[in-house]
């Protein structure tokens, strides 16, 4: 099956994996992105030969630039937060695949969106942010949301009987629970980063690894689910798999559950996105049941983990609260990351951004700037 893509935020762990399913299908890559990682974008550009690529930081676009000068059949450059935005609306592609980490992918989400292009979603941070602003913009313009994230891929999946979806009552979002499964407050109170980096299933980037510690992920990954599938909050539980060999499942009115399956490999909803309603031959290898001998479960501990707590009261206060939320946990896993803060201290500064203020009501891409700037400043003023 033949198919051309853009793949925004190449170099990343998302990005990689996807590269893996273009190679095994032969697919075309029109454009790549990436912030920063100019060595391995090369080894990209080499390999696949894309038309456009843009490169978000500035020193890093001029090292590519003065590589490309000599190269054969070199791509157009774009260059800065422009030139990402630039590359999403293009012309060319049959899917833009959007792997950019954090807010900064939410405009050229809506970039892609707005020219008329399917999009591939692995940047869960744009319906965090913008939930009506993208979920707005792909009704009128009519094109597909593709969930990449392997929970709401398999939550996708398991809804593609038409009949039934429209029987759902209940999502059952699954967690690994990260590196500090069981533990408390004291036990966390002296965590490092890496010790945080050490997740037990997931081989990801450090700022999702360490989301994946804090639960803040399944924390953006519910605000996610609500925005993709229109249930609630309350009618979204957390459900800890620590094999992660389920990777969610969903209810119906007659309380049956359908569960999506399969070794954790992102390259399974990666390529699931990318050739829907079709099924391929995958790089994953197949589960194997001999092997596997038990699948445990258990409960999130919001009490513990206060960054789901503080996503799902974000939720509940709608409007601009679960950018807030995401904001403060940018800035405050980044200095983390630095060494400049402890880790319970991530999940008391994104509680803290939440109940800060009322952020009820509609928005525009404006609002959601300047908010995630007030949750940034609110976490260097709390330190």
């Amino acid at each position: 099956m033949s198919k051309t893509i853009t793949l925004l935020g190449s170099t990343g762990s998302i990005g990689t994996q996807s590269l893996d399913v273009a190679r095994m299908h032969g697919y075309t890559v029109f454009g790549l992105a990436a912030h920063s990682r100019v060595e391995l974008l090369l080894k990209q550009i080499q390999e696949f030969h894309p038309r456009y690529v843009a490169v978000v930081d500035e020193t890093a676009c001029d090292r590519l630039e003065g590589e490309l000068a000599g190269m054969p059949d070199a791509p157009r450059l774009l260059k800065g937060a422009q030139g990402l935005r630039t590359l999403a609306a293009m012309d060319g592609p049959d899917v833009v695949l959007n792997a950019v980490v954090g807010i900064a992918g939410l405009p050229a989400s809506l970039a892609a969106i707005e020219s008329g292009h399917d999009l591939a979603l692995a940047n869960k941070e744009s319906l965090v942010t913008g939930g009506h602003l993208v979920t707005d913009a792909v009704r009128r313009k009519g094109v597909r949301l593709l969930p990449v994230d392997s929970e709401h891929s398999a939550i996708f999946q398991c809804l593609q009987d038409q009949h039934s979806a429209k029987r759902l009552t209940k999502i059952l979002l699954t967690a690994s629970g990260g590196p500090f499964f069981g533990m408390k407050r004291d036990q966390l109170a002296g965590k490092k980063k890496e010790d945080a980096l050490k997740h037990p299933n997931w081989n990801m980037g450090a700022k999702i690894t360490i989301d994946s510690a804090t639960l803040m992920n399944k924390g953006l990954e519910l605000i996610e689910a609500v925005w993709l599938f229109g249930l609630p909050e309350d009618k979204i539980q957390i459900v800890v798999q620590r094999e992660s060999i389920i990777h969610s499942a969903v209810q119906f009115a007659d309380n049956s559950v359908i569960a999506q399956m399969g070794v954790p490999d992102m390259r399974i909803p990666i390529q699931y996105a990318l050739t829907w309603p079709d099924r391929l031959p995958s790089p994953v290898p197949e589960l194997d049941f001999a092997a596997l001998k038990s699948l445990s479960f258990d409960v999130a501990d919001e009490e513990t983990f206060r960054c789901l707590a503080a996503c799902k009261k974000a939720i509940r206060k709608g409007g601009l609260a679960p950018c807030a939320a995401n904001g403060a946990n940018e800035e405050a896993v980044a200095l983390f990351l630095q060494d400049k803060i402890g880790f319970l201290d991530i999940g008391r500064l994104v509680e803290g951004v939440v109940d800060s203020e009322a952020f009820g009501g509609d928005y525009t891409l404006q609002d959601v700037y300047d908010c995630d700037a007030m949750a940034r400043a609110y976490v260097r003023a709390h330190l």
